[in-house]
């Protein structure tokens, strides 16, 4: 059963993001009714990604998105991510249903970052 995250909002000029980012430069694809395109996933947390990509997206649209991370056997997958911003060809990503196993694997991949980061 998939898990659907809920938004907290927050008071306008405070930062909105819940969750530390981690650099990343992963291959990642996304797609959702007639759009589909390639990225780079630039940074990464437990709820979304920053990606970079020549396909127009706009905000608010929702896809689905799969991260090609190193040490993973077949891809991460994001049933449903929304687009909550779009700055030229980067945009941001907050992850909004996902699968539990999907999850575990994110974390893993956010611990192997963190990790990396640390080394």
């Amino acid at each position: 059963m998939a898990v659907k995250a809920q938004a907290v909002k927050k008071d306008r000029g405070t930062e909105k993001r819940s969750h530390p980012r981690f650099t990343a430069q992963f291959r990642s694809t996304f797609s959702g009714g007639q759009r589909e395109g390639l990225g780079k996933t630039l940074d990464l947390s437990d709820g979304g990604c920053r990606i970079e990509s020549d396909a127009p997206v706009v905000a608010e649209a929702a896809f689905e998105c799969r991260i090609y991370a190193p040490g993973l056997s077949w891809p991460l997958r994001i049933e449903e991510a929304q687009v909550r911003w779009v700055k030229g060809n980067v945009f941001g990503l907050e992850f909004t249903v996902m699968q539990p196993d999907e999850r575990v694997k994110l974390r893993q991949v956010i611990a192997n970052l963190r990790t990396d980061r640390m080394s």
